[in-house]
């Protein structure tokens, strides 16, 4: 706990009001589904590489990666490296294609591609794994702020929690946008001002020594594992893809990713630099207390405050984004496709109460059932390895002579595969997707018609 605690409050404090009343501003224009869930699809190129960034910028990509660094040197910038390769693979061959679907979700595109089944497949999936996210970033915010002021870390999720969940019922995506836009430029400061305290006090030579691409903690295949494993979700997660749906045309969503990739590869090296200085500093703490323990011993109160809300922003950043992802399939692709006569303002109705419940629940179990993050986290790694073939492969579905049966067979498989063996082998569950995915396609009759809907 800091010593001069109220000014750190009172910067996290108007940093937390800041972000209610642009999330409230926002939401004056988000009367219908395609405001609520994507902006209007107005979205251009600079705010939406600052959304796409924010988003990705979570509690894996500055606690989580900060530890890699604390742990195990410059090669923990591969986890931020991969996800720049997978949106660099995104933007080059999937972006414009995934925006001139136009559709408002990533289950919608896949049943688009094959059929209804596997349309609600995916979203019941996606739905239970993104609580589990949700719940994650609660949880990493209460622990930030806890480091800060101590230990009503209960306190700090649900406030936390009511902030993000607040504007995004009343804004969704065009609140969201406003808010990221601001956060990712309170995040890059806040990085900014721990990195070079934290490399002025431990010198900069701390980084001379270190080994990079590889080195004897992380070797070439397990770097390969890691891009393949961890770059593969950039190019087919939820979330990204509800912000290629809300850019403006199939131009600016391929840019804009192709931005992103590009702002991913410094900040990978300055956050994972920021742990090794930490590893130096304070070598008694574990690794993911790297970043918070930094902050509150070695800055003054104001610029504690600065990257204090910094890093909160790129916990809420993410938060949003994934709250309003499942929200969307919850609105969407479950409840619009069992009333397909439901009017806009029910939709409104629903889509307003599914985030507030949506939270809640996520919120809870941040609170009380612990022990069920895991467990919806693990649907994670069912979707990485049913989902991913599918929907790539899902691009040239006639060309492949893919069939609905085939990618129903394959998220099923490939995602058992992933959940049951994940842990030791990580790729085998891609690899058993896929494998399903074409001897299923193939074995079925070419002259079988595929149900649409």
């Amino acid at each position: 706990m800091v010593d001069d605690v109220w000014t750190v409050a009172l910067t996290v404090g108007g940093y937390l009001l800041l972000m209610i009343w642009v999330g409230a501003a926002a939401a004056r224009r988000s009367w219908t589904p395609e405001g609520f869930y994507l902006a209007g699809r107005a979205l251009g190129p600079v705010v939406l590489t600052a959304t796409l960034v924010a988003t990705i910028l979570g509690a894996s990509s500055t606690l989580g990666m900060a530890g890699l660094g604390y742990s195990e040197g410059l090669t923990g910038a591969w986890w931020l490296l991969s996800g720049s390769l997978g949106l660099l693979v995104l933007s080059v061959f999937f972006a414009e294609k995934v925006r001139g679907a136009a559709c408002y979700t990533l289950p919608e595109l896949l049943g688009e591609r094959y059929d209804p089944r596997v349309r609600s497949a995916a979203s019941a999936l996606v739905l239970v794994s993104w609580v589990g996210i949700i719940a994650a970033q609660i949880v990493a915010a209460g622990k930030l702020l806890g480091v800060l002021f101590g230990p009503w870390q209960e306190i700090f999720m649900v406030a936390s929690a009511v902030v993000f969940v607040g504007y995004t019922a009343l804004g969704g995506q065009r609140s969201i946008v406003k808010t990221d836009t601001v956060q990712i430029l309170i995040l890059l400061l806040g990085l900014l001002v721990v990195g070079w305290r934290a490399l002025h006090l431990a010198g900069p030579e701390i980084l001379a020594g270190q080994s990079f691409p590889t080195s004897d903690g992380r070797g070439g295949v397990d770097v390969a594992i890691l891009v393949l494993l961890v770059g593969s979700t950039y190019i087919a997660g939820p979330d990204i893809y509800s912000r290629l749906f809300s850019a403006k045309d199939p131009k600016t969503a391929r840019r804009s990713a192709l931005a992103a990739a590009l702002l991913l590869v410094p900040l990978a090296f300055i956050i994972t630099g920021i742990g090794i200085t930490a590893r130096t500093l304070f070598p008694e703490i574990g690794p993911e207390e790297a970043l918070p323990v930094l902050m509150a011993e070695t800055l003054s109160p104001l610029a504690m405050g600065i990257a204090a809300a910094a890093l909160l922003s790129a916990l809420i950043s993410s938060a949003d984004t994934t709250l309003l992802t499942a929200t969307s399939i919850f609105s969407l692709d479950l409840f619009r496709r069992a009333r397909p006569e439901s009017s806009d303002r029910t939709m409104m109705i629903v889509s307003r109460g599914g985030t507030v419940l949506i939270g809640a629940v996520a919120l809870l179990s941040a609170l009380r059932l612990p022990e069920i993050i895991a467990t919806l986290l693990s649907a994670y790694t069912v979707f990485a390895g049913g989902l991913i073939v599918p929907l790539v492969a899902g691009f040239w579905r006639e060309k492949l002579r893919l069939t609905s049966d085939g990618a129903l067979a394959a998220l099923i498989g490939g995602g058992g595969t992933a959940l049951l063996f994940g842990a030791k082998m990580p790729l085998l569950g891609m690899a058993a997707s896929a494998f399903i995915l074409f001897f299923v396609s193939w074995l079925s009759p070419q002259s079988r018609r595929d149900i649409r809907g």
